[in-house]
């Protein structure tokens, strides 16, 4: 998205992994011509890169962590009025802090800015506080749907397609193996997905974790539901919806084919009644 710098009235600062639902509060409160600065650290694993951009109407600019922490309070804000001349308000999280060693907090941001400086209190859901790095230990324990809640949408992977085991087609069900390099993935198990081909989402099955009843390896694979996919572009999306059991080791083929048949009745069970 492509905006002048010169028309910005109004930014907000943060590093905004998630794009979660506190950091739509602190959008909601951008004036029409708004735009997001992000401080990239290179942690952001949850919407890595430049994936911000789809949960925003507001144009994004990144400033490299590594590049301005150097700068003190008032370097900084000279650098956001170098960038954005016609900024009248700044709208920043109840603990952000800037400048060298993350000296300068909101007081002194309010101090050192001479327009209006909007500071977001903590969101909380069902009691629980709204934050990119809790939202990342919820997808690690496997519960996705108190994630998903957190965040304000279905966690979403991108990922690039692999060749598997061969396995799949001839014995199982055929998937699409995945690479998934940013993205942090949800803990080890069988998951009701909804997978991205080319334009259009289909109800899926996707499973994440060690293959420990065939050749050990780590794998991220889905299995569309219901129709038979060949051509399609190499950039998969995967949306998780429910957990629907943990990774388990079978003692043949034949249980986990089982099972597998079991996965998929439950997954199509879940879309049907959703």
């Amino acid at each position: 998205m492509v905006v002048d710098k010169n028309s910005i009235t109004s930014i907000a600062i943060g590093g905004f992994d998630g794009m979660h639902i506190a950091h739509q509060t602190l959008f909601s409160n951008l004036t029409k011509n708004g735009a997001i600065a992000v401080i990239e650290s290179g942690y952001a694993n949850l919407t890595p890169k430049t994936h911000r951009q789809e949960y925003s109407k507001f144009p994004l600019y990144y400033y490299v962590l590594e590049s301005i922490k150097h700068l003190t309070g008032e370097e900084f804000i000279s650098l956001l009025k170098e960038e954005f001349p016609s900024i009248r308000r700044i709208v920043v999280g109840f603990d952000f802090c800037f400048g060298k060693g993350r000296k300068h907090c909101i007081s002194e941001l309010k101090s050192l800015f001479e327009g209006e400086v909007v500071v977001i209190n903590e969101v909380k859901v069902n009691d629980i506080s709204v934050h990119s790095r809790i939202i990342r230990e919820y997808l690690k324990d496997g519960d996705i749907q108190t994630a998903n809640t957190l965040l304000g949408k279905k966690y979403k992977i991108h990922g690039t397609q692999i060749k598997g085991q061969g396995l799949g087609s001839k014995s199982f069900v055929p998937t699409i193996n995945l690479n998934v390099p940013d993205f942090i993935l949800p803990n080890e198990g069988v998951y009701a997905t909804k997978t991205k081909i080319d334009d259009a989402f289909y109800p899926s099955i996707t499973f994440l974790g060690h293959r420990v009843t065939t050749d050990g390896s780590y794998a991220v694979e889905t299995h569309i539901l219901d129709k038979e996919l060949t051509n399609h572009s190499n950039d998969i999306e995967v949306k998780f919806f429910e957990k629907i059991r943990e990774n388990e080791k079978f003692d043949s083929f034949e249980s986990l084919k089982k099972q597998i048949d079991l996965d998929i009745n439950t997954v199509q069970s879940y879309f049907t009644k959703a």
